[in-house]
């Protein structure tokens, strides 16, 4: 198998493809690390004052990146990046008028150090980031798969690559996917927020470790079980589907949850249930708050607990 060592990479050059895109190349350098770069709900406009026609550099603004990214096109940055890179990227968002689900965008590509929560909430889209660059944990819903830009990481939003692009990308190991179950295995020990955000198939979504915050945020299908501790906000505003958390949960477990299940193996933090208008939390324990109540179990909420490989006191959050 020695003609192995003389195959020819697949791998383009990344100036032989922004040449055969230049149509579509738009190209931001950085001064210095600028937050919210290509975040499509401009760092949580409705709830902050941040103002997307801001200019970052000569005539780009935030809103500029995130139209040219809707358009199909390239942002290809050079320097490093802020926190809440790439934040929902794909998602059409219903306080701008969408629908809420996925949108067909573009392609970013980074010549630079990544900071925190790069591709929070991300549905659609593709990342590329300089392999000699780092990239600050927690990360958000992405994935990396492999490259076909030579010198380049390759990043996908783990709820698209279980919902369709599994067919097209390959994953890297340690990582496993099973087509046939539909089942991905996420081993790869890298801390993460907002794991399987928006997953709206009958998908299953493992993480073999620890997950920070949002878990399964805006969920309508599937499952995201987490052998691991979660941080705040696991199941936030959940309409449907189940989470399954075997660890603890941080503060704020279910918040503005309105349909589904969430599954604590263990203690479900303070302000459980804060603002839910439906669905029900399994936890060993938790501090509940109105309009949220504790109740015992019944029969059926042992049985389901009993499928799931679960005994023992739990109570249930309604």
């Amino acid at each position: 198998m020695l003609f192995n060592i003389f195959k020819k990479s697949n791998k383009k050059k990344l100036n032989d493809f922004l040449e055969e895109n230049k149509d579509k190349v738009l190209t931001l350098e950085l001064d210095k690390p600028i937050n919210c770069l290509c975040d499509f709900t401009y760092n949580f406009i409705w709830q902050s004052n941040f103002n997307p026609e801001e200019k970052i550099k000569e005539n780009i603004t935030f809103k500029t990146l995130v139209e040219h990214l809707k358009n199909g096109g390239i942002v290809y940055i050079k320097g490093n990046v802020g926190k809440r890179f790439c934040s929902s990227m794909g998602v059409d968002l219903k306080y701008f008028g969408g629908s809420g689900g996925r949108i067909k965008v573009g392609t970013v590509i980074v010549d630079g150090d990544v900071d925190t929560r790069f591709g929070i909430s991300m549905l659609s889209g593709t990342v590329y980031i300089n392999e000699k660059n780092k990239i600050k944990e927690p990360m958000g819903n992405v994935i990396e798969v492999e490259s076909d830009i030579k010198g380049y990481r390759k990043f996908i939003s783990i709820t698209e690559f279980v919902e369709y692009r599994y067919r097209e990308e390959k994953l890297l190991k340690p990582n496993k996917f099973d087509k046939n179950k539909g089942v991905l295995e996420i081993n790869d020990k890298i801390k993460r927020d907002t794991v399987g955000a928006r997953l709206n198939e009958d998908k299953t979504i493992i993480v073999n470790g620890d997950v920070d915050l949002s878990t399964g945020i805006l969920m309508k299908k599937g499952r995201v079980i987490v052998n691991g501790n979660a941080g705040k906000n696991t199941g936030a505003v959940l309409n449907g589907g189940l989470v399954v958390i075997n660890g603890n949960t941080n503060d704020f477990t279910g918040f503005e949850m309105k349909d589904g299940i969430i599954v604590v193996d263990g203690n479900a933090g303070k302000y459980l249930g804060a603002k839910k208008k439906g669905g029900v939390i399994y936890a060993r324990e938790g501090k509940e708050v109105p309009p949220t109540k504790k109740y015992e179990l019944n029969n059926d909420d042992v049985e389901f607990l009993k499928s799931l490989g679960y005994s023992g006191k739990f109570y249930k959050f309604m």
